[in-house]
């Protein structure tokens, strides 16, 4: 194990989706380091989505293995539900339990919105957020009913929480030219939000992790607009929000959006209402032109597109 490291999460059994690369990558070793075994997933894609490669995943565990933790390789395309019931299924098995899931599979195919294909679109939205959801069923079926074996005659459930980790991104919030990406990794905030109460019960803690780090994604904008380089902001800086989300240390750390970048720490508000304006009549297409801009919304800013970019 690499100095500093610890036995925090001591034969913790954690899948790291999308680790061959970039953040999956640094988390992979990152809870190795904490002396968990490790399940690293990947499909050996190009950021496109192209391609695929069994020896990316295995090279990550490989390195895990020679400096002395605990891993296995397991490829395949976590969008796909049969797979990724096989992943949770064969880690099982071959480890008897899932104690924690990060997911970090993900691909980019920008496009202007009106030149945006419809593969592209499809492509994006599939591996983003159907392929943070269909392991993420897989792990909450899984923890749902060995929740309830666990329970016995005095109810006490899992002897530690189990913990899933979806990845976002800051695109959540807009970005221009990826419409596509935006919406899937908006729609996985969502997602964990509702998932988060559904296994609150079973003793599993949902969260969402907007990660800020230079990966292969940044090296798809051009050397002069990239917004930092990758001594500014590694990769490795935001494993160990990861791997507190793994531990113990992060018991009812549920329902959150995280973000880790560089040597910042944080959690994101949830979508709330700005300002409410009542009418005890009700609105009509009048009332609302007389009063939406001036009086409703009178102190917040109507024309936010310059945000997003």
């Amino acid at each position: 194990m690499r100095e500093g490291s610890s036995e925090t999460l001591s034969d913790a059994v954690c899948v790291v989706a999308g680790g061959g690369n970039g953040l999956g990558e640094a988390a992979a070793h990152e809870l190795a380091a904490h002396g968990a075994r490790v399940v690293v997933n990947d499909l050996g894609a190009a950021v496109d989505g192209t391609g695929s490669d069994p020896a990316v995943a295995e090279r990550v565990a490989r390195e895990i293995r020679e400096g002395g933790g605990e891993a296995t390789a397991h490829h395949g395309d976590v969008s796909d539900f049969a797979y990724a019931a096989e992943l949770i299924a064969d880690t099982v098995a071959e480890h008897g339990r899932v104690d924690f899931v990060c997911n970090f599979a993900g691909i980019l195919r920008d496009g202007i919105s009106y030149k945006l294909s419809a593969e592209d679109w499809r492509a994006v939205v599939e591996t983003n957020l159907t392929g943070q959801f269909a392991p993420l069923r897989a792990a909450a079926k899984h923890w749902r009913e060995a929740s309830e074996d666990a329970e016995g005659d005095d109810g006490g459930g899992f002897e530690r929480q189990r913990s899933y980790l979806a990845v976002s991104a800051g695109a959540a919030r807009g970005g221009l030219g990826q419409a596509n990406y935006a919406a899937a990794k908006a729609g996985v905030l969502g997602m964990v939000r509702s998932v988060s109460t559904e296994l609150a019960r079973s003793n599993v803690r949902v969260n969402a992790l907007v990660p800020n780090g230079y990966t292969r994604m940044t090296e798809t904008v051009p050397e002069e607009h990239r917004p930092y380089t990758r001594e500014e902001m590694p990769p490795e800086r935001v494993a160990p929000l990861v791997a507190y989300a793994a531990s113990e240390a992060a018991e009812d750390v549920t329902g959150c959006t995280l973000y880790a970048g560089g040597d910042r720490v944080g959690v994101f508000s949830d979508p709330a209402t700005e300002v409410v304006g009542v009418n005890p009549d009700g609105w009509s297409l009048e009332s609302l032109t007389e009063h939406f801009r001036e009086d409703v919304a009178a102190d917040v800013d109507l024309s936010r597109t310059e945000s997003y970019l």
